[in-house]
């Protein structure tokens, strides 16, 4: 059972919001809430609210009563680049240069460790 949480249009170029996608890839949902509370930057605090809202979509579904938060793990992270937003500062001789501000687009898909019975 899979769910998913994104977060578009913000304000942080995608490679920078990579770096950190990629230190919770494949990880434990508690594992990954830990490693994000010890990374200090702005990526961490973005992809923490989404990994939240992943978790709590898992929890609100219909019939997911046997799930419980420790069986889920982060099964796909990945960042989209969003649109550019341009803008332009004068410099010398009265030319000017463009400034891109990237943005980004954030998907978090978590799912739950299939529990096999040994028989």
């Amino acid at each position: 059972m899979e769910s998913k949480a994104s977060a578009r249009y913000q304000r942080i170029p995608p490679r920078k919001l990579r770096l950190v996608a990629d230190m919770i890839r494949g990880r434990g949902v508690d594992e990954s809430i830990k490693v994000l509370e010890q990374t200090h930057t702005k990526g961490a605090r973005i992809t923490a609210q989404v990994l939240n809202s992943a978790v709590a979509n898992a929890m609100s579904r219909e019939g997911s009563m046997k799930i419980h938060p420790d069986t889920l793990y982060v099964k796909e992270a990945y960042v989209d680049g969003g649109p550019i937003i341009k803008r332009f500062m004068p410099r010398a001789m009265g030319r000017a240069t463009r400034i891109n501000n990237r943005t980004s687009h954030l998907t978090i898909v978590l799912d739950a460790l299939d529990q096999v019975e040994e028989s």
